[in-house]
């Protein structure tokens, strides 16, 4: 216990170091600019910024490592907010709430429920983090297989909840993005799947890329259609960038438990921020008091998202420090930096490299309190994109959006995506049928397909592996009672109506 204390306190003193605190700083507002650029991912800036931080000290590297992963995951939601345009995938349900605010002339307002609800989960992740690290990486590995296919099926009942008014709609969203997602090899036997001989479609379609059309370039193309001055009317920014005490106290709620979903969310390889945010947008809308401001803009919407995904980020260093898996993109670069520096994360590491894993422990929860204080700071300058005249923000957001979308993978064909899911975007909301369901189907498709073959793989085609399994059964029973359930009000509404 004393030895555990001595670290703790060793790694306190490095974190604090007026130079590791300013490449803190630094850090948080570079991911906080690559996060609110769409197509410039967290992932993207700590692999493109890694090379840097070779012929720094250790820690320090880890740090600013760190430090980009959390601003990044908070940038996202600027340009979410502001031009409809999710800077990542961890963003996407945020720009369903926020854009909404933006477009009442409350950009500040959400911008700072953004940043104040990335700070609370941000923070919370860190100290569960500091504290609780070996106890949640062993629930973590309670996961296989048939875990993780329920967990992913758990997930797709979040359509009904951001399917808008219509769940009709929303299921052929859903629908159609499932479908989508079989472009492709197959993920285990390898067989050309509707790939129609194009070899740049041997991972599927890039998520990304069908962000960045659906989100960005269908709101450009629509935007198109309207008399291009109204749009600065439409978005004038005038409120105060500021919470009061009761609003802070509506949306704490939403925020304990985005972060209890983030936490465990992060702790699992592979799941990742894109899904925890849409996680924390459906729990907050379920235990609203004011369903009726979603879809119109809910402050409560923009808060459970945030604090969702960015509470991911602690989690998922939990298991790559603890047990050398790496829960995300991202961890999975900042394992390569810890191999390039000549570590070997695992149990060892907290007993070999103990100060440094909590140097990194203290940095990423100073990270966050930079991360507020830059954020709410530079709010109001951010906010004054809403204010440029339509004729050059939407060539400007063309702009980010192709620069972006080639960036991903230097190729012309992901640009060709892009503007497919930009007209696909575009047809659909003509439509009513809302974009949201189709990028959560297209992200869960592959974690339940593989894991669902991958089960029966292993259990040489027993069905019953995925019913007799104590956290399969618990994610079932879940699932089948948010489906019970949203059927109960589907007819009610009809008998209503008749």
């Amino acid at each position: 216990m004393l030895e555990t204390l001595a670290l703790m306190g060793h790694g306190f003193v490095n974190a604090m170091s007026l130079s590791n605190l300013l490449f803190m700083a630094g850090g948080t507002a570079i991911g906080i600019i690559i996060g609110c650029l769409p197509g410039l991912s967290a992932a993207m800036g700590v692999a493109l910024l890694l090379p840097m931080t070779f012929t720094m000290a250790p820690e320090t590297g880890l740090i600013v490592l760190g430090a980009i992963y959390c601003g990044a995951i908070f940038g996202g939601s600027i340009s979410a907010i502001l031009i409809h345009t999710p800077g990542t995938p961890a963003s996407a349900a945020t720009a369903i709430e926020g854009y909404q605010l933006t477009l009442q002339g409350k950009a500040g307002k959400a911008l700072a429920v953004a940043c104040f609800s990335s700070f609370c989960g941000g923070l919370l992740s860190c100290i569960s983090l500091y504290f609780f690290a070996p106890l949640l990486a062993q629930l973590a590995m309670k996961f296989g297989s048939p875990e993780y296919f329920w967990l992913s099926i758990f997930g797709l009942t979040i359509i009904a909840g951001v399917a808008s008014k219509s769940l009709l709609k929303g299921l052929i969203s859903g629908a159609l993005g499932l479908l989508l997602s079989t472009i492709g090899m197959d993920p285990m036997e390898g067989a050309q799947r509707f790939m129609f001989g194009q070899a740049s479609l041997y991972e599927g379609i890039n998520t990304t890329c069908a962000l960045i059309g659906l989100f960005s370039m269908s709101q450009v193309l629509i935007l198109a259609e309207k008399k291009i001055k109204q749009r600065a009317k439409a978005a004038k920014f005038s409120d105060k960038i500021t919470l009061s005490g009761k609003e802070i106290k509506r949306i704490t709620p939403t925020i304990l438990r985005s972060w209890i979903i983030g936490n465990l969310i992060g702790i699992l390889p592979g799941a990742g921020a894109s899904i925890a945010c849409f996680l924390g947008y459906n729990t907050s809308r379920q235990f609203s008091h004011h369903k009726e401001e979603f879809g119109k803009g809910s402050i409560e919407g923009v808060a459970g998202s945030e604090a969702a995904n960015n509470a991911v980020t602690g989690g998922a260093l939990i298991p790559l420090l603890t047990l050398g898996i790496p829960g995300d993109v991202v961890t999975a670069v900042i394992l390569g930096a810890l191999m390039i520096q000549g570590m070997t994360p695992g149990p060892l590491l907290f007993q070999e490299q103990g100060a440094l894993v909590y140097s990194i422990f203290i940095s990423l929860l100073l990270a966050n309190v930079f991360m507020l204080v830059l954020g709410m700071a530079s709010v109001r300058v951010f906010s004054k994109i809403v204010s440029i005249p339509g004729g050059i923000l939407m060539p400007l957001v063309t702009t980010l959006c192709v620069v972006g979308g080639y960036a991903l993978n230097n190729s012309n064909f992901d640009l060709g995506v892009m503007a497919v899911f930009g007209i696909l975007g575009w047809i659909m909301t003509k439509a009513s049928i809302p974009l949201a369901p189709l990028l959560l189907a297209m992200i869960l498709s592959g974690i339940i397909e593989t894991n669902f073959r991958r089960a029966l793989s292993i259990s040489d085609n027993d069905y019953t592996v995925f019913l007799t399994r104590p956290v399969c059964a618990v994610f079932l029973c879940i699932s089948l009672f948010i489906l019970f359930n949203l059927l109960r009000k589907e007819w009610k509404k009809a008998a209503a109506r008749s």
